[in-house]
Order: structure tokens, then C-alpha cells, then sequence
């Protein structure tokens, strides 16, 4: 069974995660870094992604020129996953190739058609909103509890 953490991205900048398991995810496996994604296959009606890249399990990008779904080690002067040392020196790294496989943990990609809801709403902006709420919590417990600490300091 695989399971993908898609990290969607708009024209305005804004990017949101979706996570996709089972019958959504089966529908990405095999499309090529550069292809076109229609919105229902991962549950967003209306919308149209490309494909722009990714990482595996262990964090190796997807890199375009690089064919097939394995590992590979490369011989490259700069790109996706070449940090550049100097002008003109080649780095030999490992990457994935472009074809997603089930060993794909994270797919990157770019809206090209609008759907009719907001995609705010629709890839699970709310649980970002959570997330911002129990953050608050606990840095209101903490300074709840500085205080009472400095208390038991000074007697």
C-alpha cells in the first residue's frame, strides 16, 4: 500500500500538505516528474496539478534526467540535489530517478487549473490551524509555570 505526503503549491506563493493513502496514491504510481495530474485522482475536484518533483523515504530528490524509479549515483556540475562549491567542479551524489514508485515518501507539485473551492479549505489547512492552537497552549502553560518556578527559587 502506498502512502504520499503531497506538498501542493499556488501561484501566490502558498503551499499546503495533503497526506494521500490507498486508492488516491495508486493513481500517482508510475507518472513521470513534468506530467499533469487531474485534481480527482487525490480527492480535489476541479483542479489540475504537474508533477515537479520529490523525495523517497531516506530524502534523495527525484530529479528530472534521471530515468527510472531506483537510486542512482550521478556525476553532475549542478541541478536538484548538487549544492555548487565552486564554478565548474562535478559532484558525484545519489538521487532517485523520475518515476514515482511506492518507495516515494514526498511528491511536489504546482496547481495549473483552479478549482471552484479554495484550496486552503480543501487540503487540510484546518489541521494547520490546530496545530497553531495547541502551539499557543503550550506556550501558555510554559509561562504559567516560569513563575511559579522563580517563587520556590527565592525562599
Amino acid at each position: 500500500m502506498a502512502e504520499f505526503k503531497l506538498v501542493l503549491s499556488t501561484k501566490d506563493g502558498k503551499s499546503y500538505q495533503r497526506e494521500v493513502k490507498d486508492q488516491d496514491a495508486a493513481g500517482l504510481i508510475g507518472k513521470k516528474i513534468g506530467e499533469t495530474v487531474k485534481g480527482e485522482e487525490i480527492g480535489l475536484t476541479g483542479y489540475e496539478f504537474e508533477i515537479t518533483g520529490g523525495s523517497d523515504f531516506c530524502g534523495f530528490p527525484m530529479r528530472k534526467d534521471v530515468p527510472g524509479t531506483t537510486r542512482k549515483k550521478i556525476y553532475a556540475v549542478g541541478g536538484v540535489g548538487i549544492k555548487r562549491k565552486a564554478k565548474g567542479i562535478k559532484q558525484r551524489k545519489n538521487v532517485c530517478g523520475n518515476t514515482i514508485s511506492p518507495k516515494i515518501a514526498q511528491i511536489n507539485m504546482k496547481v495549473t487549473k483552479q478549482g471552484s473551492a479554495k484550496l486552503s479549505e480543501s487540503a487540510g489547512a484546518e489541521g494547520a490551524e490546530e496545530k497553531k492552537e495547541t502551539a499557543e497552549q503550550k506556550k501558555e502553560e510554559k509561562k504559567e509555570e516560569k513563575p511559579e518556578a522563580k517563587e520556590g527559587n527565592k525562599g
